[in-house]
C-alpha cells in the first residue's frame, strides 16, 4: 500500500486547496448534506462499507462526499480510519436464516416457501434516463406481512440429499484478515472473508470468466436474498447474549453441477456470497468465484484465472491494487536514468554492428562520423539527479 508522497511542502499546500475549492465545486450550489448522500445514494454507501470494511453509513457518506464520488479513494479512506478504531470484540455467527427479508429470489424453483419477494431492484426497469424520478405519492402496502423465517430455498435440495452438506461448527475459526496476511495455500473462509472485501468489479469479471468458460460453470442462482439481521455479542462476564442493533446484508446461493469426485457422490454443489448492505451483484460475484476457487477440493481440473487461488486473492484487493498502480506517478528519477543509460549504449553497440558486418571489435562510438552522430543523442532534459544532487534527494523532490 502506497500512501506517503513528498514534495515541494508549498507546491502540496497548493495543491490541497485547489483539490478543496475542485471537491465544493460552485460555491453557490448548496453542499451535499451527509443524510442526502446516505439515503439516495445507497448503493453507493453500501460498496464503500463493503469494501472498506466497515459497516457505518455516516462515515461512508462522509468519504464519498470528500472523495467527490471516487469510489475507490472513499474506499480507501474509510478503510484507513478503520485501523484506528479499537476492537471491543466479536460478535457471535451472523444469523441469516433470521433475516428479516425485503427482497428474496430464486431462479431454480418458481413456487417456494414464502414466496418470491421482488423488493427494491432495476430487474424490471426499462434502463431508460428518467427525467422525473420523484418518488410515488403512495407506495401501496403488502396484502399480508412477510413471515419472519424464511426457509432457505436449498434447504429443499438438501431433504433429498441432492446437494452438498455443511455442517454447523465443521469450518475452522477463521483468521483475521485485518490483522493477518493471506497465505497461500488458504482455507475456504479464509478465501471468503478476502472475497467479501474485494473489488465488485474485479469480482465482477472473474465471476464473467467463469461462465464464459474460464472453470466450465454456468450455475443456478438458488436463492439470494436481502434484509436485515440482527448483531448479537456475549461478553464474557455477563455469560448471555445482547443484541446490540441490525445491519442490512446480502446473501446469495449459488448451485453448481458436480459429477462426483474424491470419494463424494453425484450431487449439486454450492457457492456462497455475503455483502454488507445492498449488494446483489457482488454477492452474486462472489458466490461463482468462491465456486471456482474450490476446484482443488473437488477434484476438478485447475486451469483458469478464476481457479487460482493466489492470483485472485492477490489481485482481488482494491486498495492495494490502486495504490500499485498509481505509485507510478511517484519519482523514479534514477531508475530511468539507469534504463535511459543501458539503452544509449544498447544502442551504440547496434549501430557499430551494422557498419561492421564482418564482426571486427571496434570501440564504440569510433565508428564513423555517422554513427557518431547516432550516438549522441539529443540534449536531454535537465533532471534534479543532474544538478548536483545525490540519487537520494532527487527522489524526494
Amino acid at each position: 500500500m502506497y500512501v506517503a508522497v513528498k514534495g515541494g511542502e508549498q507546491a502540496i499546500a497548493r495543491s490541497l486547496e485547489l483539490l478543496a475549492e475542485a471537491r465544493r465545486g460552485n460555491p453557490a450550489v448548496p453542499e451535499l448534506e451527509l443524510a442526502q448522500i446516505r439515503e439516495q445514494l445507497r448503493l453507493g454507501v453500501a460498496r464503500v462499507m463493503q469494501e472498506g470494511s466497515l459497516y457505518d453509513e455516516e462515515l461512508a457518506a462522509l468519504a464519498i462526499r470528500q472523495a467527490a464520488g471516487d469510489m475507490l479513494e472513499a474506499i480507501f479512506l474509510l478503510r484507513a480510519y478503520r485501523t484506528t478504531l479499537p476492537r471491543f470484540g466479536y460478535t457471535l455467527p451472523l444469523d441469516t436464516t433470521a433475516m428479516r427479508v425485503r427482497r428474496r429470489v430464486s431462479g431454480t424453483f418458481k413456487d417456494i416457501p414464502g414466496g418470491q419477494v421482488l423488493g427494491p431492484t432495476y430487474d424490471y426497469t426499462q434502463r431508460l434516463l428518467d427525467f422525473d424520478a420523484s418518488a410515488p405519492a403512495n407506495v401501496a402496502a403488502a396484502d399480508a406481512p412477510l413471515p419472519p423465517n424464511m426457509p432457505r430455498v436449498l434447504d429443499l435440495l438438501d431433504a433429498e440429499a441432492l446437494i452438498e452438506r455443511f455442517e454447523p461448527g465443521d469450518d475452522p475459526e477463521p483468521i483475521d484478515l485485518t490483522r493477518e496476511p493471506v497465505t497461500f495455500p488458504a482455507d475456504r473462509a479464509t478465501r471468503l472473508q478476502n472475497l467479501s472485501r474485494g473489488d465488485e468489479g474485479f469480482l465482477l469479471g472473474m465471476a464473467y470468466s467463469t461462465q464464459r468458460g474460464y472453470a466450465e460453470s454456468h450455475p443456478f442462482a438458488g436463492e439470494i436474498r436481502m434484509g436485515e439481521v440482527d448483531v448479537v455479542v456475549c461478553p464474557e462476564e455477563l455469560g448471555f447474549a445482547i443484541e446490540i442493533g441490525s445491519i442490512t446484508l446480502t446473501e446469495c446461493q449459488m448451485i453448481n453441477q458436480f459429477h462426483g469426485g474424491n470419494g463424494v457422490p453425484p450431487q449439486f454443489t454450492r457457492g456462497y456470497g455475503l455483502t454488507m448492505g445492498e449488494g446483489e451483484r457482488k454477492a452474486m460475484s462472489m458466490a461463482l468465484v468462491d465456486r471456482a476457487l474450490r476446484c482443488d477440493e473437488l477434484a476438478e481440473p485447475n486451469y483458469a484465472p478464476a481457479q487460482n487461488q493466489e492470483f485472485v486473492l492477490s489481485h482481488s484487493d482494491s486498495v492495494e491494487a490502486s495504490g500499485f498502480v498509481q505509485h507510478l506517478k511517484l519519482p523514479h528519477y534514477v531508475d530511468f536514468q539507469a534504463e535511459l543509460s543501458l539503452l544509449r549504449t544498447l544502442a551504440a553497440q547496434h549501430v557499430s554492428d551494422a557498419r561492421n558486418p564482418s564482426g571486427e571489435q571496434g570501440e564504440v562510438g569510433s565508428v564513423g562520423p555517422d554513427a557518431a552522430l547516432s550516438q549522441e543523442p539529443d540534449p536531454t532534459p535537465t533532471l534534479p539527479c543532474e544538478q548536483g544532487k545525490e540519487p537520494s534527494e532527487a527522489l524526494r523532490t
